[in-house]
């Protein structure tokens, strides 16, 4: 697949240049074309090299002349590969040194220099000579590099010894810190890093406890004996050796980690790693190799590279973890193995599954035709430690043609779904536990024969982008994206220069997002690290060849630049130059999607005629019917951040100087060309604005694209607010480096502090998110990405315990919290100055959110705040205090300023905004609550100090200290806190002055001054305030009847007052008296005794009577029946408690059906006829809708008298008509005839005939079918009607007529015919 260099044996090494090393003078460090190549210092041209290469930043000035000479070179070729790698960064400064007095002491043929990379810890490593060099490769300033010296163990056995051909060594990285390497995505630093190596030939162990610890930097070393190193085959130790190694730390112990070693004997051996030494021992191998042959020759492949791929399950290890999982691959099947990480050491295998066997399902079907040798080569795990990816490769035969080649291809496995099992089991697992995730994916079908070393010798790294892609090392110093698209796998090549030595390793950067994967990281021998844009995989990818990709190119003769040529992706791609000068392509992936979207051609088109016609406004200042030719090219289509203005406007303020600063680190700040480059872009940006109003194409993004206008606007805001920044950050560090008093000189380097950290994190992040910028400093990308100022907050909200560190000092914290305070209120504040003073510029705002007012910056401001808040209740030193109050001030405005343009923007678009309002209200009255807690304690504080000299009142200390606190809440409406400070200063003027400036039926701060009154059973003052805010009283007051009648009367209203007394009296509880939203029951004091609510009635007659409107004695008479039932329930009550237990109603107003049924319960007459009384006060619709209750009422009535007695009494005695009208009189039917139907009966709006008629003749026709249509007719019902139903009817005639009438119309002798 890939050949290695050193087998082309008719290439002649290139001379040594005598001056490797050391800085050129002149020429490109970039590997010349072709056709210059002869002329070139090197002498001898190399056969079947590229014809471009990757630059060899060998020199320590690399980054300069890589940006001054090849870039404006490549800017004027148009057909700029745009599939080129990215370079990262150079090597330290320590190691360029150190290889380059190893190249000169070396001899050809000699090994070259290893490294790697450590996907956890994100630090590569490099062993040249004697020494190991570990630093971070991500960081843009490789300037912290640990050197560590390499042990000799004898004389005799220099294992680093340039001669020894076999010096290969195998690293790990043990993170002894605690932390989980996911904790923070931006922030990767570790506190305590431990090294374990191992030598492959001879076995020999290296430990470092802490790389970065000086007391823990001693090395622990092992090399073994060969009686030691026991072998249970026939092979000599010679011939053994180690070919992978994985190490964890232990839990609980401090700096100690157990290495894992698989040998090419069948072996696996265990390293107990401690600070004092490294016990190691031979596990037994549980797993058999009966199965591991040769398909060809049946021979044992046990020596021969297997086993390998040492792999942990899950790569993050967190100290709570006492055991671990790890995978083993064999020539046909991965073994499972359980480590235990508890003081007693124990490995088991879990299960272990074939991979390579006859089953097809199982992975890899073997003994298929033309099928002669199968070699799994590596493997790797997911993140979610759930697929396992294993590289193979299969030795063939064509039958036809009968020419042998090697096919390369994935095979992916994954956990069966539903499978349930326990890492801590003690016993094996027999089923299946793997399964195909998907068909083979073929790499190469058809690929040159290769030897098993260099089979061997091939690595695999998974978890990059394009999502799924792999990356496959060989031997031969090349790397290879394998990317399986569209059923079909396409390969993009990382090819270098021999002239700059051979790929060492790959991994992936780590993302700034959980959900997405990094861009691919390679590290090569020479020529630093280096980049793949996961563009340049889809661009670049080929299809597989027939042969091979390696530097000898494809054997059928199809150049890599013809299937480019041919390859067909998302239509015509546009070229661009593939480094961090075009970094505005759009290197900001998105998980959802790994195929990169292009702009339409009209797009592309549109964007180039602005630009063009915008370079000539610049030089001529003539516009030329600019509008129209970009009306007529559609450029007034889209409405939104792909808007061609917005996109031009954002390439203006987002353009990276070619000029700035090449040295890495924190020079940058102090140079003044940022601030120079910052105010050219802002001038540029002030003149693109010109060209929009001088072509009118102002006034067409006014009125038909807002938001691309606002758009636009905004990167003038970021680009004033940054800045600001650039002048606070040259401000605050010239302060810092005067400061003659510092408590802590120690604990920061002068350049650094919090701003700093912060500016190296945003910086950081944008680097990860676009690979195209990973050769410029991390300052440099911040202050040049101004349009994504947003990330200052984001990083803050994120990553703030990264940049105020709490193992910090108290009072350093508090000087960090402040700086990043400042920082962020200048920003803001620099980009609503800017709106204000461009404000006729800007579109209508309706519905439009400016970017200071988004979540993510609404979620940093609160982080930092709510930080700040939290060190102001820790401290108690007032200095500490009042330096921290004063910077939380000015961050609440912006953060409240925040809040209200969010909520204006959703309530303009018709948007839900309750939960936004609910958390504003609630993160304000925090802030200006602790802000005023703090005033309060300053005021305490200066009036003590005061009375030892002249004596201030505290009312003046405090009006003083509150004044800006008192605009604050104003500002934002923080009504309790302008009610706190008005009541502790007794100022009744300035709280009417402020509630005349804030009024509002359900908003304003004279509701809230109500309110307050209210609760705190101000009523005279509440009262009192009706005159100077009559109408806003009231309306409050229709929530709080209890005084709304006295404001009424205030204001003459006597009838209104007389119906809220009676609505009053009536009251049932506070669902009649808070009719509108907002009224909290609680607050009302209803609990109102019988007494009270005469009263109450009294005062509403009175009040009606003032009134004397044309109703007035309507209002009386209905006073008056409610005064009667009220009377009625005292004597009810009574009544009902004299029969059984008093009902427990307090002082409640019973209805009036409740009271009726009290006395149907009660069943006495008294409380019989007391009901009828109840009917009479109640009204007359009262009666109508509630017949059925009425019926029940002379049902009991008639039951209250034995009516069957009665009956035999009148037939036995012979009742003469005086006796009947005596014995009649005193029953309770006629008594409730009496009340209802008599003469001399009083009722409340018309009588009981109008509901139930006495007779049934008299009810109406259309319900005489009804029984209960009548008296008569209820009466007919009950069972002693049939015997004493004349004495019934005769009562109640009587009870109508009166004893008196009856006796002079009809004389003594009376009838019912």
């Amino acid at each position: 697949m890939f050949s290695p260099a050193t087998r082309k044996r008719h290439i002649n090494p290139p001379p040594k240049d005598p001056n490797l090393g050391q800085p050129l003078t002149t020429g490109s460090p970039a590997t010349p074309l072709t056709e210059n190549r002869r002329s070139s210092a090197l002498g001898t041209a190399v056969p079947n090299r590229p014809s471009t290469g990757t630059p060899a930043p060998w020199t320590s000035r690399l980054s300069v002349l890589a940006r001054i000479s090849p870039v404006k070179e490549i800017e004027k070729r148009a057909d700029t590969d745009p599939v080129k790698p990215v370079y990262v960064g150079e090597f330290p400064e320590e190691v360029r040194d150190a290889q380059a007095g190893f190249l000169r002491k070396s001899a050809p043929g000699e090994p070259g220099i290893s490294g790697g990379i450590d996907k956890e810890t994100s630090l590569s490593w490099i062993i040249c000579g004697n020494q190991l060099f570990v630093w971070s490769y991500f960081s843009s300033a490789s300037k912290n590099c640990v050197i560590l010296e390499l042990p000799s163990f004898s004389e005799e056995d220099d294992i680093n010894a340039p001669s020894n051909r076999d010096n290969v060594w195998m690293v790990c990285f043990v993170n002894c810190s605690g932390k989980s390497g996911s904790a923070e995505k931006v922030v990767k630093k570790f506190d305590s890093v431990g090294v374990v190596m191992c030598n492959q030939k001879s076995k020999a162990v290296i430990y470092w406890p802490d790389i970065y610890s000086k007391s823990m930097k001693s090395v622990a070393n092992d090399h073994p004996q060969p009686s030691r190193m026991g072998s249970r085959n026939t092979n000599s130790d010679e011939s053994v050796y180690f070919n992978s190694l994985i190490a964890s730390p232990v839990p609980v112990s401090s700096h100690v980690c157990i290495a894992i070693a698989s040998a090419s004997d069948g072996t696996l051996w265990q390293f107990h790693c401690t600070p004092s030494g490294i016990h190691r021992k031979e596990i037994s191998t549980v797993f058999t190799t009966q199965s591991n042959h040769s398909i060809e020759s049946g021979k044992s492949q046990v020596g021969k590279g297997y086993p390998k791929s040492l792999i942990w399950r899950f790569r993050l290890f967190t100290p709570e973890e006492f055991h671990r999982e790890f995978f083993l691959l064999t020539d046909t099947e991965i073994h499972c193995f359980r480590i235990s990480l508890s003081s007693d050491i124990n490995v088991a295998m879990l299960w272990s599954q074939e991979i390579i066997g006859t089953d097809s399902d199982l992975g890899i079907k073997k003994d298929l035709a033309g099928q002669k040798r199968v070699w799994p080569l590596d493997m790797q795990v997911d993140e979610r430690g759930k697929e396992l990816a294993i590289l193979v490769a299969t030795f063939c035969k064509d039958r036809v043609s009968s020419s042998s080649y090697t096919q390369y291809f994935l095979l992916v496995m994954q956990y069966k779904s539903g499978l349930n099992y326990f890492s801590d089991n003690t016993e094996p697992i027999h089923e299946r536990v793997l399964e195909k995730k998907a068909p083979i994916q073929v790499i190469i079908p058809k690929a040159r024969v290769e030897d098993e070393n260099f089979l061997f010798s091939m690595r695999l790294r998974m978890g990059g982008k394009p999502s799924g892609s792999t990356i496959i090392l060989s031997g031969d110093g090349t790397a290879t994206v394998s990317h399986y698209w569209r059923n079909s796998s396409r390969l993009y090549q990382f090819d270098l220069p021999w002239d700059a030595g051979k790929v060492l390793d790959a991994s992936v950067f780590p993302s700034t997002e959980d959900s997405e994967e990094g861009a691919w990281v390679v590290l090569t021998e020479k020529a630093g690290v280096w980049a793949i844009p996961e563009k340049a995989v889809l661009l670049g990818g080929v299809e597989p060849p027939e042969r091979s990709l390696s530097r000898k190119g494809s054997s059928n003769g199809r150049a890599v630049e013809e299937e480019k040529r041919n390859l067909s992706f998302g239509g015509n791609v546009a070229p661009r130059r593939a480094s961090s000068e075009a970094w505005d392509v759009g290197e900001r992936q998105r998980a959802v999607s790994t195929i990169i979207a292009r702009r339409a051609a009209q797009d592309e088109e549109s964007e180039a005629l602005l630009g063009h016609l915008f370079q000539d406004f610049l030089l001529s200042g003539q516009v030329n019917d600019s509008f129209e030719k970009l009306q007529d090219c559609g450029a007034f289509e889209k409405d939104d951040e792909t808007n061609i203005f917005a996109c031009t406007s954002k390439s203006i303020v987002d353009t990276l100087a070619k000029h700035w600063t090449t040295t890495r680190g924190a020079e940058i700040v102090a140079m003044a060309v940022v601030s120079s480059q910052l105010l050219d872009k802002q001038q540029k940006h002030q003149k693109f604005l010109q060209f929009l109003a001088f072509s009118k194409c102002h006034e067409e993004l006014l009125t038909r694209q807002r938001r691309s206008l606002q758009t636009i606007m905004e990167h003038g805001e970021k680009l004033a607010g940054i800045i600001q920044l650039r002048e606070f950050q040259n401000t605050h560090s010239q302060n810092r480096l005067n400061a003659s008093s510092n408590p802590y000189p120690d604990s920061r380097n002068e350049k650094a502090g919090s701003l700093w950290d912060l500016l190296q994190l945003v910086g950081e992040k944008a680097r990860r998110s676009a690979v195209l910028l990973m050769d410029r400093d991390n300052a440099e990308v911040f202050y040049s990405k101004v349009s994504e100022l947003e990330e200052v907050f984001n990083c803050i909200c994120h990553h703030l315990q990264a940049i105020i560190r709490t193992e910090e000092p108290f009072v350093v914290q508090v000087q960090q919290a402040c700086e990043i305070s400042d920082a962020c209120t200048t920003i803001i504040c620099a980009a609503i100055q800017y709106r204000n003073e461009h404000h006729t510029w800007y579109p209508s705002p309706e519905g439009l959110t400016p970017w200071y007012c988004q979540l993510v910056v609404r979620n940093g401001l609160w982080c930092i705040a709510s930080f700040m808040l939290q060190l102001l209740r820790e401290t108690t030193d007032l200095k500490v205090k009042s330096n921290i109050y004063s910077h939380l001030e000015s961050m609440a405005d912006v953060l409240l300023e925040a809040y209200t343009g969010a909520i204006t923007a959703k309530l303009e678009r018709g948007e839900e905004h309750e939960g936004l309002s609910d958390e504003y209200w609630r993160r304000r009255d925090e802030l200006l609550d602790s802000l005023y807690q703090q005033v309060k304690a300053f005021v305490e504080e200066s009036y003590q100090n005061s009375i030892k000299d002249t004596e201030e009142p505290k009312e003046v200390l405090l009006r003083k200290f509150s004044t800006s606190l008192l605009s604050l809440a104003k500002r934002h409406e923080g009504y309790l806190t302008l009610w706190n400070i008005c009541c502790d200063l007794d100022d009744t003027s300035l709280l009417r002055n402020l509630m005349h400036e804030s009024v509002g039926p359900n908003k304003g701060f004279s509701y809230f001054v109500f309110k307050q009154m209210y609760l705190n059973r101000q009523f005279a003052k509440l009262l009192r305030l009706g005159e100077e805010f009559p109408e806003e009283v009231a309306i409050f007051l229709k929530q709080h009847k209890d005084l709304m009648w006295l404001h009424e009367i205030f204001l003459d209203q006597f009838s209104s007052a007389s119906e809220t007394l009676h609505a009053l009296a009536l009251s049932q509880g506070h669902n009649d008296l808070s009719s509108e939203q907002g009224q909290d029951p609680d607050n009302l004091n209803l609990e109102q005794s019988l007494t009270d609510r005469r009263r109450l009635l009294n005062l509403s007659k009175i009040a009606a009577m003032a009134g004397s409107n044309h109703v007035f004695e309507t209002k009386i008479e209905r006073i008056e029946a409610d005064l009667k039932i009220l009377k009625l329930q005292d004597e009810i009550i009574r009544l009902v408690s004299d029969v059984k237990e008093k009902p427990d109603i307090g002082q409640s107003l019973l209805p009036p059906g409740e009271l009726i049924r009290l006395c149907l319960e009660g069943n006495t007459p008294e409380l019989s006829l007391l009901a009828f009384d109840v009917f009479a006060w109640t009204s007359s619709s009262f009666r109508r809708s509630n017949k059925g209750l009425l019926e029940e009422c002379w049902k009991n009535a008639a039951n209250q008298d034995d009516w069957g007695k009665l009956y035999e009494a009148s037939e036995v005695q012979g009742w003469s008509d005086e006796k009947t009208l005596e014995k009649l009189k005193n029953t309770v039917l006629f008594q409730a005839s009496s009340r209802c139907y008599g003469l001399e009966a009083e009722t409340y709006e018309g009588g009981f005939d109008e509901a139930l008629p006495l007779r049934q003749e008299d009810a109406e026709p259309s319900i005489l079918k009804d029984p209960g249509s009548s008296v008569e007719g209820i009466l007919m019902q009950l069972k002693n009607f049939p015997e004493a139903g004349k004495l019934m009817l005769t009562a109640v005639m009587l009870g109508k007529l009166g004893v008196q009438m009856a006796v002079e119309a009809d004389g003594p002798r009376m009838s019912m015919d």
